[in-house]
C-alpha cells in the first residue's frame, strides 16, 4: 500500500525555467518557485517565505519551458522526491524536491493592478489531458 505523498503550493518563479533533457531524450524542466505564508504573531503580521523545486516532465516540462518565466504565478500539485548521493568526501547528501503533476498557470497583471491578456485567459475550458497528468494547453 502507498503512503500518502502529496503536496500543493501556490507562488511565483524566482527565475526563469531551467530545460533538459535525459540521454533517451525525454525533456525535464525545473522552477524555482516561493511561496509566501502570512500569519499573526500577537498584532503583528508576519510574512514567511519558503522556497521549492519543482520538477516536471515530458509535455509537461516543455509547456512549463515554452510558456512560464520569471514573476509568473503558478499552483501546482505533485510529490515529494527524496535525492540522495554521496559526495566528493564521501558524505552522504540529500535533497527534498517536488516532481509536479499538475500545474496552473495564473494571470498575470500590469504594474497599474489591470489585467492584460495572457496565456491564462485563453486556455481551453476542458483541459488536455496527457498521460495520467493533466496540462492546460493554450490557444493563440
Amino acid at each position: 500500500m502507498n503512503s500518502l505523498n502529496t503536496i500543493l503550493i501556490e507562488g511565483n518563479l524566482t527565475k526563469d525555467p531551467e530545460a533538459k533533457q535525459t540521454p533517451k531524450g525525454t525533456p525535464v524542466t525545473t522552477l524555482s518557485v516561493a511561496s509566501n505564508r502570512y500569519y499573526k504573531h500577537g498584532e503583528e503580521k508576519t510574512e514567511e517565505v519558503s522556497f521549492f523545486q519543482v520538477e516536471f516532465w515530458s509535455k509537461q516540462a516543455e509547456v512549463c519551458k515554452n510558456y512560464l518565466s520569471k514573476g509568473r504565478g503558478v499552483r501546482i500539485r505533485g510529490h515529494l522526491k527524496q535525492d540522495r548521493w554521496q559526495d566528493t568526501d564521501g558524505k552522504m547528501q540529500s535533497r527534498v524536491k517536488i516532481v509536479g503533476e499538475d500545474i496552473e498557470f495564473k494571470p498575470q497583471f500590469k504594474e497599474s493592478g489591470v489585467e492584460k491578456e495572457t496565456v491564462v485567459a485563453d486556455f481551453h475550458p476542458k483541459p488536455v489531458y496527457l498521460k495520467k497528468t493533466r496540462a492546460v494547453l493554450p490557444q493563440f
